[in-house]
């Protein structure tokens, strides 16, 4: 997908209804509330290459802040979201879905409400796991950041 694919979805599912029950959906997943997107997803390096990780996350952030320059105009520019707070707080207290699950998977988003929506978007990278696919997400929720 290239960066007007991303902002075609992310347009799309600031409208699409919500799912009612959690599970897959045609560009990832959802559940009441919330929509996840998978921008873009990349197993990384095999064997384990720690330059070959750091090139695949750099790219994946590289389209990450296209993606914010495209919305930014539309939206504004904010400051970067440190999902690290947000990881951190789940140890001592309920944060709400999908904002504790994009805490677990990122470090950073760029996030906006979205006038006349009701609806929140964040765009991140999910690299906080060596094990697990990167992957540049789109969250679209109707519950507000903790």
């Amino acid at each position: 997908m290239n960066i007007a694919q991303h902002i075609a979805l992310i347009d799309e599912l600031c409208f699409r209804p919500f799912p009612a029950e959690h599970g897959p959906s045609d560009v990832g997943f959802g559940g009441p509330g919330h929509h996840v997107a998978v921008l873009e997803s990349d197993t990384g390096p095999r064997g384990g290459d720690p330059a070959g990780w750091a090139v695949t996350v750099d790219q994946f952030e590289k389209d990450r802040d296209a993606v914010y320059e495209v919305l930014a105009s539309r939206w504004g520019d904010v400051a970067p979201w440190n999902l690290q707070t947000v990881l951190l707080r789940t140890e001592h207290e309920e944060i709400p879905e999908p904002w504790a699950w994009l805490g677990a998977r990122a470090a950073v988003a760029w996030l906006w409400e979205v006038r006349g929506t009701g609806r929140w978007v964040a765009v991140a990278v999910a690299d906080r796991d060596a094990g697990d696919e990167i992957q540049l997400l789109a969250v679209v929720t109707e519950t507000a950041p903790p």
